[in-house]
């Protein structure tokens, strides 16, 4: 008998796994638990999201009007208070007439941080850019030359400051880092010995312990007629605390390589220091990248607390703007809000950055 053909019955459609739908069906109800944990969170943004829409735009004073202000208290939010105080927050105690020097020294800073982190720009005059940024940055921040008007270091303060500490100390604790991870696991006792020596000796201590040694301590033991200028203090005392703890994650991902890639680079020749830049280093550092922003995240908010010392970064700018208005001081919550704004944008962009060398240190992994 002829064979029959026999059709087979259709199987239904691969189930699509990526776009909104699939991602909120996978994360947001995923289970029973996770569906009415959305719920609840969908309940209560409902009830709040149109008070506070109504509390910081709706019924919100946007003019620098302080009689305005005390009129919308309580219903209103008064965002008035950065219209009338933002060059103060922003710029500190900064010469008013002069304060285009720091508005167009941090573009220029942040503008290079952006054009270090984009792929194509990784090439060997990169670190000259840099340099003359720097230069660029301090002249324009200080004056004296150029006909600028000189500018004493203790008259500079808010964003300017917070993002020259936070990129010095993150650029100078970085190498400093690497160095005394691969010291304390040197051989040698003596060098291991220091090592260890600082790292615990910098991490027993808070940040606010290091600036008050660095600020006021320090001087103490410089010969007599010998200054120290209070900004390269807290600088030195910001970049070794960062450092000490930055150590301790590279020192984590150098115990993560195999003992084997070791003597197989001895076996073929290659000397410590060869080892450590081709082989060990790479690797290392690639498994630390969430580890490190996370400090250098770190690092960027703790720069507040240089205000013990009496530079006046961003919040210490802020205070300073409020603290002596009488008009202006009970709006603290908007300006806390601006600046909190800020510091969100350059610590998210952070983060996004660090998922994205995530991303490309996972490719070159891949086999």
């Amino acid at each position: 008998m002829a064979d029959t053909f026999t059709p087979i019955a259709p199987r239904p459609a691969p189930v699509d796994t990526e776009g909104f739908v699939p991602w909120v069906k996978r994360n947001l109800f995923g289970d029973w638990k996770s569906a009415l944990t959305t719920i609840v969170l969908l309940g209560v943004a409902l009830y709040l999201l149109p008070q506070a829409a109504n509390w910081a735009v709706v019924q919100a004073v946007f003019g620098a009007d302080a009689n305005a202000c005390q009129a919308a208290r309580g219903s209103g939010a008064c965002w008035g208070v950065v219209t009338e105080k933002w060059r103060l927050i922003v710029f500190g105690r900064y010469p008013f007439e002069q304060q285009w020097r720091p508005e167009l020294a941090t573009a220029l800073m942040v503008g290079a941080l952006v054009v270090s982190c984009i792929r194509w720009f990784w090439k060997p005059w990169l670190a000259a850019l840099w340099v003359g940024v720097l230069a660029v940055f301090f002249v324009l921040m200080g004056g004296g030359v150029l006909g600028l008007e000189p500018v004493r270091t203790d008259l500079w303060g808010g964003l300017p400051l917070t993002v020259m500490l936070a990129t010095l100390s993150i650029f100078l604790a970085f190498p400093l880092s690497v160095l005394v991870a691969l010291g304390r696991r040197s051989n040698l006792p003596a060098i291991r010995t220091v090592c260890v020596v600082y790292i615990e000796l910098i991490r027993g201590v808070p940040l606010i312990s290091v600036l008050f040694m660095a600020s006021f301590m320090f001087p103490l033991f410089m010969p007599q007629g010998t200054t120290i200028d209070v900004l390269v203090r807290v600088l030195v005392g910001i970049t070794l605390f960062a450092a000490a703890y930055m150590a301790e994650i590279v020192r984590g991902g150098l115990q993560a390589i195999p003992k084997g890639q070791l003597e197989a680079a001895d076996t073929l020749g290659l000397t410590y220091w060869q080892t450590q830049r081709k082989i060990v280093l790479p690797q290392a550092l690639a498994m630390t990248v969430p580890s490190m922003m996370n400090n250098f995240i770190s690092i960027f908010k703790d720069t507040s607390l240089v205000t013990i010392v009496s530079l006046y970064e961003l919040t210490g700018a802020l205070g300073l703007a409020l603290n002596s208005d009488v008009d202006w001081r009970p709006f603290k919550l908007e300006a806390y809000f601006f600046i909190t704004a800020i510091y969100f944008t350059f610590c998210f962009a952070m983060s996004r950055y660090s998922l994205w060398v995530e991303k490309q240190v996972a490719v070159s992994r891949v086999r």
